[in-house]
C-alpha cells in the first residue's frame, strides 16, 4: 500500500468520526499553542533584554566597587567604597579609552508644582552622554563648567519629563529634588525598555553637585566614592587592552600587592549579554517545557482514541489481512492516521499560538507592552514535536492492530 492510499484512508477514518477526531486533536492544538506562545514570550524577553544591554553604550567597560566571585560578592558590591572620583579622573589618561563617566546614584523624589515622582538620581560628568549612548531631545546636557561650579542644573529622563510636565517643554523650569531646587536645562531622548530595564526613568545632575547635596561615604583617603565608572574603549578590538590597562592602573592607585585580589570588578557588555542570555535561555526552556507537558497529554489522548479505533475496526483489519494485507501495511495505516491527527492539531495550534502571541504582545503593563517573538525555529520545533507525539503514541495502537490474528479478527463482533 502506498503513502497516498494510507493518507486517503486516514482522512476517511477521521471524517467518519468528526466529533471524536476533533476532540482528540484538541489536546494537540492546546499543546502546540502553549509551546508557540511560551517560546514567543521567552524569545521576546531575551530580545528585549539584549536590546537594552546593547543600548547602554558601545565598547563599554563597567567598573564596579567590590569583587565579584563565583556564587558570592566580596567587598559589598554596590555598597562598597573602593572606587572614587579621583580613580575616574586617572582613567581618563589611558590611551585605549575614548571617554570615562563616573556615576553616583540614589533614589530621590522630584517635584514640579503639584506633580511628583520617585526616580533614580544620577550624578555624573559630560562624558556620560557619549559613553552611555544617550541623546538630548531638547535643551542641552551640562558642561565641564557646570561640574566645576557645582551648578544646580538637571537633565530629565524622558519618563520623568512626561510624568511631571506632560506635553509641556520642561527646559527652563525649576524642579525640586529632595527639596533642593534645580533648573532643567535638557531632556534626554527616549531609549525605551520595560520594567527594571528602562533607561528613561532618571534625572542627571553634575557629579560635584551630587557630592554636595547628596553626600556619599568617603574612602580612607577622604575622597568621595562613586557607584560605578563607565568607560568606553576606542573600538571593540581594544576592549581587552582597555580592561587590562584599567585594571593595572586601579590596582596601582589602590596600593594592592601582587598577591592581593582586586577590590573592584570590570564587566564588559559581552559579559552582561552572556549572563543575560544564559538566564533568559533557562527561562525560555522552562516555559517551553510547560507547553510540552500539554502536548504530551494530547498525545495520550491520541493513543486512547486509536486504541478505541483498533477495537472498533477489528473485523475490518481481519478482512484486509485475509485479502493479502501484510502486517507492515496495517502498522503503517494506523501510524499514518495517528500522525495525521497530530499534524492537523499542530497546524491549528500554530495559527492559534501565533494569534495568542500577538494578543499578549498588545498587553500593556507599567507603560510597556509585553514583548513576544515568534521565530521560525519555534514553529518548526512545534511541527516536529507534534509529529513525533503522533508517531510515538500511535506505535502501540498500530502494533496492536498489526498483531491481530486474522481468523480471530474475522470472528470479532
Amino acid at each position: 500500500m502506498n503513502v497516498m492510499e494510507n493518507l486517503r484512508m486516514a482522512f476517511q477514518s477521521i471524517m467518519a468520526n468528526r466529533m471524536r477526531s476533533g476532540l482528540t486533536i484538541l489536546g494537540i492544538v492546546i499543546g502546540v499553542m502553549a509551546v508557540i506562545t511560551m517560546l514567543a514570550i521567552g524569545g521576546g524577553t531575551q530580545a528585549s533584554v539584549t536590546r537594552q544591554i546593547e543600548s547602554i553604550g558601545t565598547n563599554l567597560l563597567i567598573i564596579l566597587p567590590g569583587r565579584i566571585t563565583t556564587g558570592a560578592i566580596r567587598g559589598g558590591l554596590g555598597s562598597a567604597i573602593t572606587l572614587t572620583y579621583a580613580d575616574a579622573e586617572a582613567l581618563k589618561s589611558l590611551p585605549s579609552l575614548n571617554g570615562v563617566a563616573p556615576v553616583v546614584q540614589s533614589a530621590v523624589q522630584v517635584v514640579y508644582l503639584d506633580s511628583n515622582t520617585q526616580t533614580n538620581l544620577v550624578g555624573t560628568t559630560p562624558d556620560y552622554v557619549q559613553v552611555r549612548n544617550h541623546k538630548v531631545a531638547s535643551g542641552s546636557f551640562f558642561t565641564d563648567s557646570h561640574v566645576k561650579a557645582r551648578s544646580l542644573v538637571v537633565v530629565l529622563g524622558a519618563d520623568v519629563a512626561k510624568t511631571l510636565f506632560g506635553d509641556q517643554d520642561p527646559v527652563g523650569q525649576v524642579v525640586k529634588i529632595n527639596r533642593v531646587s534645580f533648573r532643567v536645562i535638557g531632556v534626554l531622548e527616549k531609549k525605551g525598555g520595560a520594567g527594571m530595564f528602562t533607561q528613561d526613568d532618571l534625572v542627571v545632575i553634575p557629579i560635584t553637585t551630587a557630592f554636595t547635596y547628596f553626600p556619599r561615604r568617603a574612602d580612607w583617603r577622604g575622597q568621595p566614592s562613586v557607584t560605578a565608572i563607565y568607560a568606553q574603549a576606542k573600538d571593540r578590538n581594544s576592549l581587552s587592552q582597555a580592561m587590562e590597562e584599567a585594571r593595572n592602573l586601579l590596582r596601582d592607585r589602590h596600593d594592592l600587592p601582587p598577591s592581593a585580589e582586586d577590590d573592584f570588578s570590570i564587566v564588559t557588555q559581552e559579559d552582561m549579554l552572556s549572563m543575560a542570555n544564559a538566564i533568559t535561555n533557562i527561562f525560555t526552556i522552562f516555559l517551553g517545557s510547560i507547553g510540552a507537558i500539554s502536548l504530551i497529554v494530547g498525545g495520550i489522548g491520541i493513543m486512547n482514541i486509536m486504541l478505541v479505533s483498533v477495537t472498533e475496526r477489528t473485523r475490518e483489519i481481519g478482512i484486509r489481512m485475509a485479502v493479502g494485507a501484510k502486517r507492515r501495511d496495517i502498522l503503517l495505516q494506523f501510524l499514518t492516521e495517528a500522525t495525521v491527527l497530530s499534524l492537523l492539531g499542530g497546524a491549528i495550534g500554530i495559527v492559534l499560538g501565533w494569534l495568542a502571541s500577538w494578543g499578549i504582545g498588545r498587553i500593556n503593563i507599567g507603560g510597556s507592552n509585553i514583548q513576544t517573538l515568534v521565530t521560525p525555529w519555534s514553529v518548526l520545533l512545534a511541527v516536529i514535536f507534534s509529529a513525533a507525539v503522533g508517531l510515538f503514541f500511535g506505535i502501540y495502537p498500530a502494533n496492536k492492530a498489526a498483531s491481530l490474528n486474522p481468523i480471530e479478527a474475522l470472528r470479532y463482533e
